[in-house]
C-alpha cells in the first residue's frame, strides 16, 4: 500500500488519542525482561515434587505456553489493520503489544527449559475446546484481518483475542497458578513471571475494550457482532477451564495419588463465569456515547487510559 502523506508531517501525533496514552503506559510499565527472572528456586522445587504434583503442573503450563506463542504469532494482522486504517496512535501500542507478547513466550519456553521440561510434548494436554479457540477461531478471525478490516471483522478478532483468550482463560490462568503454587509457597520465579505477564495483559485488554466499544458506540447492529461471538466462544472457552480442573478433579479422587497441591474447581469455574460476565459488562459501557469521538473524549477527561 502506497503512502499519500504522513500524519507527522502534515500535522502531529494525537498526544491524547486514548491509545496514545496507553503507549506511554507501556513504555513505562513494561520494561521486565523474562531473562532476569531466576528460576533456580522452581528447579528445586520441581524437582522435589511428586510425580503427581508435576503431572498436575504441566497441563496449565501446556496451555499457556502454547496460548502466548499463539497470540505472539497471530496480533500481526490487527496490527496491519489499524495502520491500513490510518490509526497511528493504535499501531504505536500495538508495537508494544507485540513485544510484550514475545517476551510472555520467551518466559514460559526459559522456564520450561530451566526445569527440565523443554523437550516434554505438552500438546496432548491441549483439549477440543483448546483447539477450537486457538488453532482455529483464534487464528482465523485475526488472519480475516488481511482481507477484511470492516468494523465487524475487527471486533470478532478482537473478541476472541483481546476479550476470550486473555480476558477469559489468561485471567483465570493467572488465578489458578497463584491459587495452586503461591498458596503451597512453590515455584517463585514462574510466579513473578504471571505477576508481570498479568500487568502488560491488563494494557492489552485495554486496547480490546476501547477498539470494540469505538466501533460500537451508537451502532447497535456492531455491539450484537460482539456480545453473538462472546456467546459463540464460550462454550469453548469453559470447556478450557472444565477440562484442566476435571484433570485435577480425577487425579485426586485416586486412592494412590500423592499430592499436597491444592486446588478449588468449582471456584476455578465461577471464576472463569465471572470474566466472561466482566467482559460483556465493560463493552457494554459503551451504550452511553452515540459515537466514537464521545467515548474518546470521555476518557481522556477521566483519564482511564
Amino acid at each position: 500500500m502506497a503512502h499519500e502523506s504522513f500524519q507527522t508531517v502534515d500535522g502531529e501525533i494525537n498526544w491524547n488519542a486514548p491509545m496514545y496514552r496507553l503507549y506511554e503506559k507501556a513504555k513505562k510499565n513494561g520494561k521486565w525482561n523474562p531473562a532476569d527472572i531466576d528460576f533456580t528456586q522452581d528447579k528445586m522445587d520441581f524437582d522435589g515434587m511428586t510425580e503427581d504434583e508435576k503431572i498436575t503442573s504441566m497441563p496449565l503450563v501446556a496451555s499457556f505456553s502454547a496460548g502466548e506463542e499463539a497470540v505472539t504469532l497471530d496480533i500481526l494482522p490487527m496490527v496491519y489493520a489499524m495502520a491500513r486504517q490510518g490509526r497511528l496512535e493504535d499501531t504505536m501500542f500495538l508495537t508494544t503489544f507485540m513485544h510484550d507478547e514475545a517476551k510472555h513466550t520467551e518466559m514460559f519456553s526459559r522456564w520450561q527449559q530451566q526445569v527440565g521440561v523443554g523437550e516434554m510434548e505438552l500438546s496432548n494436554f491441549h483439549s477440543d475446546s483448546y483447539k477450537r479457540i486457538f488453532y482455529e477461531e483464534l487464528p482465523g478471525s485475526m488472519e480475516r484481518l488481511n482481507v477484511d478490516d470492516s468494523p465487524q471483522a475487527v471486533i470478532r478478532a478482537a473478541t476472541v483475542y483481546n476479550m476470550v483468550v486473555e480476558g477469559i482463560l489468561a485471567e483465570s490462568g493467572y488465578h489458578s497458578f497463584r491459587e495452586i503454587f503461591k498458596k503451597a509457597g512453590l515455584l517463585p520465579g514462574i510466579l513473578q513471571g504471571i505477576d508481570y505477564l498479568n500487568q502488560d495483559e491488563g494494557r492489552h485488554l485495554q486496547f480490546g475494550i476501547y477498539t470494540i466499544q469505538r466501533l460500537c458506540a451508537g451502532k447497535d447492529e456492531n455491539l450484537k457482532v460482539f456480545h453473538d461471538y462472546m456467546d459463540e466462544l464460550w462454550p469453548d472457552a469453559f470447556g478450557v477451564v472444565e477440562y484442566l480442573t476435571s484433570l485435577y478433579d480425577v487425579q485426586m479422587a485416586q486412592d494412590w495419588t500423592n499430592s499436597s497441591l491444592d486446588f478449588d474447581s468449582e471456584a476455578m469455574k465461577k471464576y472463569a463465569k465471572r470474566q466472561f460476565d466482566i467482559r460483556k459488562k465493560q463493552v457494554d459501557r459503551v451504550k452511553n456515547f452515540n459515537n466514537a469521538q464521545e467515548l474518546d473524549e470521555q476518557l481522556v477527561k477521566a483519564g482511564t487510559v
